[in-house]
């Protein structure tokens, strides 16, 4: 069964850093597309950065420059590495996949406060 697994997030102050991570299991099969997802208490689900098979990454305007998405095809982990946290960011994280025929899959998230 697929299984993702989310893990990095936590407390941190404006200006901090964390590095989320999301592991897959479950299946050997290819990826073609990850995303990370954001949802804060009141808002819709935001979509924040996204990695494709190629590599080719793509940011929201709110985390261009400050957030970065990558990944380690050995150990099927994805990461986001997350500098220069603002309030506003705070929500919980969940990673997404996309796989080549077009199912989805979702981890259960992690918290990411950011707070004085």
């Amino acid at each position: 069964q697929v299984r993702l697994v989310e893990s990095g997030g936590g407390l941190v102050q404006p200006g901090g850093s964390l590095r989320l991570s999301c592991a897959l299991s479950g299946s050997n099969f290819g990826i073609s597309l990850m995303h990370w997802y954001r949802q804060a208490p009141g808002k819709q689900r935001e979509e924040i950065a996204s990695i494709t098979d190629r590599g080719r990454t793509n940011y929201a305007d709110s985390v261009n420059g400050r957030f970065a998405i990558s990944r380690d095809n050995s150990k099927r982990t994805y990461f986001l590495q997350m500098n220069n946290l603002k309030l506003e960011d705070t929500a919980l994280y969940l990673c997404n996949v996309i796989t080549p025929w077009a199912s989805s899959f979702w981890g259960q998230g992690t918290q990411v406060t950011v707070a004085s």
